[in-house]
C-alpha cells in the first residue's frame, strides 16, 4: 500500500500534533457521462470537475454545477478501481443513507452509485453532496455529543446486530451482511475474518496465531458475553464503523461536526470508540473519550470497559496492518492480545507462554523496525 497513507512510517505510540491539511483542488478531473447522468436534478449543467484531496485507494473530485434555476451546487465524487469497488461503493452508499436517516446532516448525503469503463478498466463510483471541511477532527464536546446521539436514536430494523449489506474498512470487506442476536457471536466472526485476511496478506507467525485463537475463543466470550447475560442487555446501535481523525470533520458552513467514509452496521456503541485507543489518532486524546462517556455511559459490567475498548481496538489495528503493512500495527496487535490474554484468560496464556518460550523474544524482534522500538 502507498506510503502516502497517514498511518505509514510514523510512530505508533505518539499522538500526532501537526494539523491535518484540508483537502484541496489540484487540476481537472475527467467526468464520465455515467456520472453526469446520475446528477440528482435533471437539466443540471456541469461547470467544472476538479481533482480533490488525496486518497490511498480511490480518486476524488469536486464537481461544480448549475441547476436549471441558476443555483450553483457542488457534489463530491469518489471513483474506485479496486476489485472490491462495487462492494465498497454500495456499502458506503447504504451506510451514509442509514446515518442520514437517523440524524440528518451527521454525514454527507449520498445521491448515487454506478460504474463505467475506461481504457484503464472498470471504475465504480459514489456521488454525494459536497461539504467543505475546516477543522479535523471536530470539537470534542460537539462531536462526541453528536455521535452518542446517533448511537442512542438508531434502531436496528431486526432488533439484532449486523446490517443488510456488506460494508468495507478501506478495501477490506467486513462481515456485516447478516443478523445475529448475540453481539459476541458477530464480533467474533468479524475479528476471525480479519485475522484470516491478515494471515494471507502478512504471512505466518505461529505465536501471533496462537494468541488469535485465545482471543477468539477465550477473551471474546469473557468480555462480551456478560453484556447480554444475567439480565443485562445492550441495544444494537448504528455505528460509523471506521471513526478516526480523517473520517470526521467540521462543516465550514454550519460549524457542525459530520462524518464520511462510513462502513456501518448495527453493533455495540462502544465499538466506535475502540478506534480511538490507538495513539496514532488525534481522537485518542483523553478529552474525546471522556466526553463521549459523559454522553453515553459504559455498558455493564462497567469494570470491563477498558478491556472491551482494548478488544475492539484490535479490529481496527489489524485492518490497518492489512492495508498499510509498513505501519507496524501487526506487532501492536500482538502485544495487545498478550495483554488481553494475561488479564482475561491467564491460565491459557501461561500455558501458551510455557509451550512457546520464544514468544517474548519474537515479539521484541518483530517490534523493532525502521522506527526503533515501539
Amino acid at each position: 500500500m502507498s506510503t502516502d497513507h497517514p498511518h505509514a512510517n510514523r510512530p505508533n505510540n505518539v499522538r500526532p500534533e501537526e494539523d491535518i491539511e484540508p483537502p484541496r483542488v489540484y487540476g481537472k478531473f475527467p467526468l464520465n457521462e455515467a456520472v453526469a447522468a446520475k446528477l440528482p436534478v435533471r437539466g443540471t449543467k456541469v461547470l467544472s470537475s476538479l481533482s480533490y484531496g488525496k486518497s490511498s485507494w480511490n480518486k476524488c473530485a469536486e464537481i461544480t454545477t448549475e441547476l436549471p434555476d441558476g443555483t450553483i451546487e457542488k457534489y463530491f465524487l469518489k471513483v474506485v478501481k479496486d476489485p472490491t469497488g462495487p462492494i465498497m461503493c454500495k456499502g458506503e452508499f447504504e451506510s451514509l443513507k442509514a446515518l442520514n436517516d437517523v440524524l440528518p446532516t451527521i454525514a454527507v448525503k449520498p445521491w448515487a452509485t454506478g460504474n463505467y469503463t475506461t481504457d484503464e478498466g472498470e471504475c465504480h463510483f459514489i456521488l454525494t453532496d459536497f461539504r467543505k471541511i475546516c477543522d479535523q477532527p471536530p470539537d470534542p464536546a460537539k462531536f462526541t455529543a453528536r455521535l452518542a446521539e446517533l448511537h442512542k436514536k438508531s434502531v436496528s430494523p431486526t432488533s439484532k446486530f449486523g446490517f443488510h449489506t456488506t460494508t468495507c474498512h478501506g478495501t477490506i470487506t467486513q462481515v456485516t451482511d447478516l443478523w445475529e442476536g448475540s453481539w459476541a457471536v458477530l464480533y467474533r466472526k468479524q475479528l476471525a475474518h480479519m485475522f484470516a485476511i491478515d494471515l494471507k496478506k502478512n504471512g505466518r507467525w505461529p505465536e501471533f496465531e496462537q494468541l488469535c485463537d485465545l482471543t477468539l475463543n477465550k477473551v471474546i466470550p469473557r468480555l462480551l458475553e456478560p453484556l447480554q447475560s444475567d439480565g443485562r442487555t445492550i441495544k444494537p446501535c448504528l455505528l460509523h464503523g471506521d471513526c478516526w481523525d480523517e473520517n470526521t470533520a467540521t462543516d465550514e458552513k454550519t460549524k457542525e461536526p459530520f462524518v464520511f467514509d462510513a462502513g456501518s452496521f448495527y453493533g455495540h456503541n462502544e465499538y466506535d470508540v475502540g478506534n480511538w485507543r490507538a495513539p496514532r489518532h488525534r481522537l485518542s486524546g483523553k478529552e474525546y473519550v471522556e466526553s463521549y462517556l459523559t454522553n453515553f455511559e459504559p455498558s455493564e459490567p462497567k469494570n470491563d470497559w477498558d478491556g472491551r475498548n482494548l478488544l475492539y481496538s484490535l479490529r481496527f489495528n489489524i485492518g490497518t496492518a492489512i492495508l498499510v503493512p509498513e505501519c507496524h500495527q501487526r506487532e501492536v496487535v500482538f502485544e495487545d492480545m498478550k495483554e488481553l490474554c494475561r488479564r482475561y484468560c491467564p491460565h491459557g496464556y501461561r500455558s501458551l507462554a510455557e509451550e512457546s518460550q520464544a514468544m517474548d523474544k519474537t515479539a521484541t524482534a518483530r517490534r523493532e523496525g525502521p522506527l526503533g522500538s515501539l
